[in-house]
């Protein structure tokens, strides 16, 4: 008798990719973080991050850049996915996709253009170095931003805001105590996706300006003098603060426990 194909056996291909292009990828990372140039074991990269000035304020400059590209995507996102979650628009699907067709330009072409644009109105763009990193991050991840808001809000249950208008909340009281709370888990999504990519890619000021002050080109700088070790730190500590800020937002993503708080 034949032996039926069990679905565990779907998840074999999956479990080789993770092995071979994430934990054996991060092993090596660990390894280099913590080894000098003789293969010995030493905490003195971790000890250099922390008390290196140049380290410290690349992070402390890369974490104030997104957050600063992360509020204003935000600000601008929210009231675009709301106005287009809440309208009744016949073709919302081709107005997002609009906010969208960008992605499918090249990302050199995209930003050359923008640097184009800004070299034209500033004149010179060495002169709004951190401006211009934030309005090219937020010409890049404004999409990010825009699609979890989007479907979040284009869910949430239209009969709630109409019960606290009919028990006298106005407008301001319906969104305040409503809509914005049950949109937190796209709000979160988009805090994740934006604010994450933000503080390593540093291709956008690259491009921009040539600028050296963001942590993924501190970490390039690193190996590309050879000195893995350093480098390997730098990014291990940088991947461990992505992880603590996954987990703290972890927590607000799921929208059935925030509907479930306010019913």
């Amino acid at each position: 008798m034949k032996k039926a194909f069990a679905r565990k056996y779907l998840g074999i291909p999956y479990a080789i990719f993770l092995i071979l292009f994430v934990i054996a990828p991060l092993l090596v990372l660990i390894y280099y973080a913590f080894t000098n140039s003789t293969g010995q074991f030493t905490v003195k990269n971790l000890v250099g991050f922390f008390t290196d000035p140049n380290t410290i304020g690349t992070l402390l400059y890369s974490l104030g850049l997104a957050l600063a590209v992360t509020i204003v995507c935000l600000i601008i996102a929210y009231p675009i996915a709301y106005s287009l979650a809440m309208s009744n628009f016949n073709s919302k699907a081709i107005i997002v996709m609009l906010f969208v067709m960008p992605m499918w330009i090249n990302f050199t072409l995209r930003l050359t253009a923008l640097k184009e644009i800004l070299t034209a109105i500033e004149g010179n763009l060495a002169f709004h170095p951190f401006i211009n990193s934030v309005i090219g991050m937020t010409y890049d991840f404004l999409p990010f931003m825009i699609l979890p808001l989007y479907n979040t809000i284009s869910k949430l249950d239209l009969s709630l805001m109409e019960a606290a208008s009919d028990l006298g909340a106005d407008s301001k009281q319906v969104f305040l105590k409503i809509t914005l709370p049950l949109s937190m888990p796209g709000i979160v999504s988009g805090i994740a996706m934006v604010f994450l990519p933000a503080m390593t890619n540093y291709v956008v000021l690259d491009m921009l300006y040539n600028s050296t002050y963001i942590m993924g080109s501190l970490i390039g700088s690193y190996f590309s003098a050879y000195d893995w070790h350093s480098g390997s730190m730098i990014a291990l500590v940088l991947l461990l603060i992505i992880v603590a800020f996954t987990l703290l937002t972890g927590g607000t993503e799921e929208e059935d426990k925030n509907r479930g708080a306010l019913l």
